[in-house]
């Protein structure tokens, strides 16, 4: 149905995530229809996050200078070390603009089913990191899965022994009804509870 080159192209972008196959089509003939000065740039900046970007030496975020700009930030709260599976969720926490910490990526969760080890993950060096800080504080940001209940209970006690380890609350979404909620949710919900204000 479609040539060669365009097959290929739209094949590659499938590939990315959340991209099926009517999107791919989209994005390719909308690329073929844009100058070549423009293809140019975005295959340069491919080209150039490719190779340019990387972890951080001391939090694993990434970044393209050795150590990220979070970490070098004078401005922020040493105390507070926020435990992470990925940048994303590096990303989503700054978003809010309420944490001043720093963080640490772990990434990765512990799953015996798909082959991921403590070992694989970044927790040695967090570990080490606690030891070296000495932060009052670690908080566990990860997403209450199987997995990310059994790597928040590993690095949790793991930790206990050297600082205080807390983890975040989780509950409803906004506009969330209580009967559509599951169990876990429903249960992390009273958990997390506070004062009214």
């Amino acid at each position: 149905m479609y040539t060669l080159p365009l097959a290929r192209l739209i094949e590659q972008l499938q590939r990315l995530p959340g991209v099926g196959p009517k999107t791919a089509q989209r994005l390719a003939l909308y690329i073929l229809q844009r100058p070549d000065t423009e293809i140019q740039a975005l295959a340069q900046a491919l080209m150039d996050a490719k190779e340019k970007v990387g972890q951080c030496s001391v939090c694993f975020h990434l970044t393209a200078d050795p150590i990220c700009e979070i970490c070098l930030d004078p401005t922020r709260d040493r105390h507070l070390i926020c435990l992470v599976i990925d940048s994303r969720d590096v990303i989503a926490l700054e978003k809010t603009r309420e944490y001043r910490g720093l963080y640490h990526v772990l990434g990765g969760l512990i799953s015996p089913m798909d082959g991921i080890s403590p070992e694989q993950l970044n927790i040695q060096p967090l570990i080490q990191r606690v030891h070296r800080e000495r932060p009052e504080e670690v908080i566990l940001a990860i997403s209450p899965s199987v997995e990310g209940e059994t790597t928040t209970l590993y690095v949790g006690h793991l930790l206990k022994a050297f600082t205080r380890v807390t983890r975040i609350a989780f509950g409803l979404p906004m506009g969330g009804d209580l009967e559509y909620a599951d169990e876990i949710t429903l249960a992390r919900a009273l958990e997390g509870r506070r004062e009214l204000d």
